[in-house]
């Protein structure tokens, strides 16, 4: 321990904060790294695909991954600069296999090399079934097509990501969160949303027709206010899902830029915990919408965060990350947005809840305004390098060396 972290450890105490406590708590929390952000969304098929659902990354920043050897060693140098243990979200156009099957034709076997892999390194894996980028999805419709023929075929993915995932989660001894999210919806005002709104919850209820284990896997859902070629409407919009979730018992996933610009993602997290058994979260920052900047330490993640912890939520809920660009060094952008959402987690468990609270349960609103802001003042940046420390990854300028050093080395990738 530094002198720095002994005297703000104390600083911390005389608030009535444990930082040690906080430290061990922080320890305890994984974060889901998605793979996407290191490829540009783009996957590993091996059958041609289409660009469909409104996903786009912008930017050619030398250095994407190529490969799926490339995405892991990115991710391993990502997670060394990391602190703590965590986990991956890999979406199912991820497969690592010269094989070349179709979505409706994807197996566990497909995907042993990243469970090996997860082994090797010590991590838990979620899952996705990939809805889009695929000429079946060009109509911005899939689990509510009118053709049954494409409805089939998704409902056919959907049910074997569902397997994969449970696979996966038994080979690693960790239950893999298997988030559903599908871009269906209308660009102009439809006639009959009812119809496809029946027909989105048909093929769900068909794709989760079969028991998994729980302990394997968790089933979640998603929804989106709305997206490219879906502005009027979208068949999975937050209310079909909330209500979805309570009936079916899944976990209910709050995407932070799924949402109404002046809508906060704190202030949903403990009306949905009334209803919901578990939650998952997407982080992202939105910074015209649903635009999935890299998270900053800005006050909507720190808002999050606080309701993370003061609701008691943190063991109810899933934490995984959602967001790409191709502007900047890829690695670069996982760490600091992985590590900005750490630092938000342990500053909310270093604030003194226990008089807020209490003020707040009195009616005293100017001692809780004071004692928020002059909470600001407090070293918080003492508590984080000593976590980094004791997980041995850099700060401060070794920290932006290494990855500058990295971003070099994988510069000349074509």
């Amino acid at each position: 321990m530094t002198t720095r972290y002994e005297t703000a450890r104390q600083v911390f105490a005389d608030w009535g904060v444990d930082a040690e406590r906080a430290l061990t708590r922080l320890a305890g929390i994984p974060i889901s790294v998605h793979c996407w952000q290191g490829d540009d969304v783009g996957g590993f098929e091996r059958k041609s695909g289409s660009s469909g659902g409104g996903i786009q990354a912008t930017g050619n920043h030398p250095g994407r991954a190529r490969t799926p050897q490339e995405l892991r060693a990115d991710l391993e140098f990502a997670y060394a600069n990391i602190p703590g243990k965590h986990r991956l979200n890999l979406h199912a156009c991820y497969l690592d296999t010269d094989e070349s099957p179709d979505r409706d034709g994807i197996e566990y076997r497909h995907f042993e090399p990243w469970v090996d892999w997860a082994k090797d390194i010590g991590i838990g894996i979620d899952f996705n079934p990939t809805f889009f980028a695929h000429a079946k999805a060009d109509d911005n419709l899939t689990l509510s097509h009118p053709d049954k023929g494409i409805r089939d075929f998704w409902i056919e993915h959907g049910r074997r990501s569902r397997e994969i995932a449970a696979g996966i989660g038994k080979a690693l001894g960790s239950a893999a969160v298997n988030n559903i999210w599908v871009p269906d919806g209308y660009k102009d005002t439809p006639v009959d949303r009812m119809a496809a709104r029946r027909r989105l919850e048909g093929s769900l209820d068909a794709m989760l027709a079969e028991k998994q284990d729980r302990a394997a896997m968790l089933d979640a859902v998603e929804s989106k206010l709305f997206g490219i070629g879906v502005e009027a409407c979208t068949v999975g919009s937050h209310e079909f899902y909330l209500g979805y979730a309570i009936r079916k018992n899944t976990l209910l996933c709050l995407d932070m830029g799924h949402f109404h610009p002046t809508e906060n993602i704190a202030d949903k997290l403990s009306s949905v915990a009334l209803s919901v058994g578990e939650i998952l979260l997407h982080v992202s920052r939105p910074m015209r919408w649903d635009s999935d900047h890299v998270i900053l330490l800005n006050d909507d993640i720190l808002a999050m965060a606080q309701e993370l912890v003061f609701a008691d939520l943190l063991g109810r809920t899933h934490i995984g990350l959602d967001f790409f660009d191709a502007t900047i060094s890829r690695t670069a952008a996982w760490v600091i947005g992985t590590r900005n959402m750490q630092k938000a987690l342990l500053r909310a468990l270093l604030l003194p809840e226990a008089r807020l609270k209490a003020a707040e349960e009195r009616l005293d609103f100017t001692g809780r305004l004071l004692w928020t802001e002059e909470a600001k003042d407090l070293p918080f940046a003492a508590i984080w390098d000593e976590f980094c420390a004791r997980n041995e990854v850099p700060t401060g300028q070794p920290f932006i060396a290494s990855l500058e050093a990295y971003q070099a080395k994988v510069a000349g990738r074509g």
